[in-house]
């Protein structure tokens, strides 16, 4: 059973603009499979099923502002409701002829995003979008077969950088992380001044080292702002698939660089993440324990050991253990 602090947020599925009209588009999401699909400005989320024999509704087709189910025609309004029998078209469908589970969904920071359950708060706030001096860059989605809590907590992890990213984002000659300081609040943990040497952190040519502030804004939404020179934010939401598979999405924020390419900002992001993604998805066990004794932590793992602390507070067992 999924926790019900997971079925009541909300979860970025797909990107919204990659969803077209007429098209219906097949996710999944804590488990669950579900399409989307869209009438204009607005955009349906329903179970991936078909209440009169099982079949996924994924095989059907959009048709006249409606959903046609591909085994038997039935055909299905956006609220999800049943309106035509085509082997018996002179009957009007009963109030019971409709789609299993119907979902919530919203269009926000560019991204589709999903409750499965009742909705207590809106999106983790990204603070930048609004901001017009900040330029905004989306990558991913990034598939990981690992737990979104494991990806999750190598975001937040500055120590691997000299060793998973070297000559990019660090140097194994310069591999020191300072003490820093945790807070927890009501709304997630933060950890300030990070600091960690980069060998070429703002594109001048020369290493230095750089502040940053993490964030954990949600279970599956991170954040980090770099508080040294000019300002770059990466707000990190990941799609929790199954317990042990995930995606990652990636909104790069940059008051700077505006000359330089999207292709080549993304493409420089692909890297990291596909550096990443192989010590990721090689972590044993796949699920993050949330026992401290279950790996060996040190002063440096400072926000990993909130993070899991965190998680285990908020009673969350999905993708742990």
């Amino acid at each position: 059973m999924v926790d019900a602090i997971l079925l009541d947020d909300w979860h970025p599925v797909a990107q919204a603009d990659g969803l077209k009209p007429g098209q219906i588009l097949s996710v999944r999401l804590l488990g669950e499979d579900i399409i989307l699909w869209r009438v204009g400005e607005r955009v349906a989320a329903w179970e991936d099923l078909c209440p009169h024999r099982g079949t996924p509704l994924s095989l059907g087709r959009v048709e006249n502002e409606t959903l046609v189910c591909g085994y038997h025609g039935w055909t299905y309004n956006q609220e999800g409701q049943c309106v035509r029998f085509p082997a018996h078209p002179t009957q009007v469908p009963p109030s019971h002829a409709r789609v299993n589970k119907v979902y919530q969904v919203r269009e926000r920071y560019g991204l589709l995003w999903v409750c499965l359950g009742n909705p207590t708060r809106d999106m983790a706030v990204f603070p930048e979008w609004d901001d017009t001096s900040y330029r905004k860059i989306l990558c991913g989605p990034y598939p990981c077969k690992a737990s979104g809590t494991r990806f999750m907590e190598n975001f937040l992890d500055v120590a691997h950088f000299p060793y998973v990213h070297e000559g990019l984002l660090g140097d194994p000659q310069h591999a020191e992380i300072d003490k820093y300081e945790i807070v927890v609040g009501p709304d997630g943990i933060t950890a300030n001044d990070i600091q960690v040497w980069q060998p070429n952190p703002d594109g001048l040519g020369y290493g230095a080292t750089v502040t940053y502030t993490y964030s954990v804004l949600r279970p599956f939404t991170g954040y980090l702002k770099k508080t040294t020179g000019r300002d770059f934010v990466i707000y990190f939401a990941i799609t929790p698939v199954e317990p042990a598979a995930c995606i990652g999405w990636m909104w790069l924020a940059m008051n700077y660089g505006h000359e330089t390419p999207a292709e080549e900002i993304r493409a420089f992001q692909d890297q990291i993440v596909a550096q990443d993604l192989p010590v990721v998805q090689s972590q044993r066990p796949e699920l993050l324990p949330l026992d401290l004794q279950a790996e060996l932590h040190h002063r440096s793992d400072a926000m990993a050991i909130a993070y899991r602390k965190h998680l285990k507070d908020l009673g969350l067992t999905f993708g742990t253990i």
